[in-house]
């Protein structure tokens, strides 16, 4: 029988309110990490697959993208992924199963100002 401090542990600790489950994934060019959701590991494995047939070149995790507004800082947006592909195109995914208002408003920021803050011809994804 499991102890009362298992059995509080367990009836107590912190669970995702949007139901998302952590994810541990190795991937071949940054290690060991954990994921916010299965879908973003997932997302991870896929792009490993990419690399290892030369459809993308690399890819960054959690990219930190400053967004201003007429020069000032407003907030930082994490994105999941900056991939930049075979011919060089750099892509900014967002790897979503649950959409919350705040996310809608920063994605929303920097699909307005994403020609003065990201590099030219950059490309934003979001994967559902």
């Amino acid at each position: 029988m499991a102890s009362y401090r298992e059995h509080w542990i367990k009836q107590t600790r912190k669970k995702n309110k949007y139901f998302a489950q952590s994810t541990t994934y190795t991937s071949s060019i940054h290690g060991t990490k954990t994921f916010h959701s299965k879908k973003e590991a997932q997302y991870c494995e896929e792009l490993d697959w990419r690399l290892k047939a030369g459809e993308i070149k690399h890819y960054d995790l959690q990219w930190k993208i400053d967004i201003r507004i007429a020069g000032q800082h407003w907030a930082n947006y994490y994105i999941d992924f900056r991939v930049i592909d075979k011919h060089d195109q750099i892509i900014y995914v967002e790897v979503k199963g649950f959409e919350t208002e705040v996310w809608r408003m920063k994605w929303d920021a920097l699909l307005l100002l994403k020609d003065e803050i990201l590099e030219s011809g950059a490309m934003l994804e979001v994967v559902k």
